[in-house]
């Protein structure tokens, strides 16, 4: 089985972190093909990051398709370009936040989600309701540092634990989902230092997909995913034409 985890920024460093954490997880025989498209924003802290984001992630779709990849992992928190890249592919795709959350919803009756900036709140909070968990998200925390201090260490890790433990004792969580790719490698360390689940989407998503992919389980494409009508696309976009 091979599963292709794309990782929506260009930032190699937490290609590779998001890399390490689904192969660690990973089961025997299951091949991780991890990735970042070659154009878009470092980081994705924003609407406007989505959105430029999410050509790149539909042109790893597109390649993953040619190579025969199993499914697909969309490696941020904001699920960018989710339902598009479910039109474009046959395999299963699974975007980190929605797979995260529902995977708390089997293990807790209430998580809260310890996301990066503020700014990105909104964002998170459109996908709790999109994904019908209003009733389990207790609540949503931000450490109000950009994505790639997360990169750098110690001083954003100590602001999630901080902020994993405020939700603890404020909120009356019984999980926490990690709310950004990037910190896909504290979920062990969070869970063992503060005695409750701590999920990380990215070992989650790459198990769904596994589970998905070895039941025969793909995307349907009757209805509204089936694979996009044939046009012309113009100009930098002319790759993506279909024409059947």
């Amino acid at each position: 089985m091979k599963i292709k985890v794309i990782n929506p920024n260009t930032t190699a460093s937490m290609t590779a972190k998001i890399g390490a954490a689904a192969c660690a997880v990973a089961s025997p025989g299951t091949e991780i093909v991890a990735c970042h498209p070659e154009m878009g924003p470092a980081a994705i802290e924003g609407h406007y990051d989505e959105a430029l984001s999410v050509i790149g992630v539909l042109d790893e779709i597109r390649k993953g398709e040619v190579d025969g990849m199993d499914g697909y992992v969309i490696a941020c928190f904001g699920d960018p370009g989710l339902l598009a890249a479910r039109e474009l592919a046959k395999a299963p795709v699974l975007g980190i936040a929605e797979a995260a959350m529902h995977a708390a919803s089997f293990i807790t009756m209430g998580f809260s989600i310890v996301t990066t900036l503020e700014r990105t709140r909104g964002i998170a909070q459109a996908l709790v309701d999109r994904y019908g968990m209003t009733r389990f998200c207790r609540q949503i925390r931000t450490i109000d540092l950009p994505v790639l201090s997360l990169e750098d260490g110690t001083e954003a890790e100590t602001a999630v634990l901080q902020e994993c433990h405020r939700a603890m004792k404020e909120d009356g969580c019984g999980a926490i989902v990690l709310g950004c790719g990037g910190m896909a490698d504290l979920a062990a360390p969070l869970s063992q230092q503060l005695g409750i689940p701590v999920i990380d989407g990215v070992g989650v998503a790459v198990k769904f997909v596994e589970a998905l992919a070895g039941l025969g389980l793909g995307t349907s494409k009757v209805g509204e995913l089936a694979y996009p009508t044939s046009k012309p696309c113009l100009g930098m976009l002319s790759a993506f034409t279909r024409s059947t």
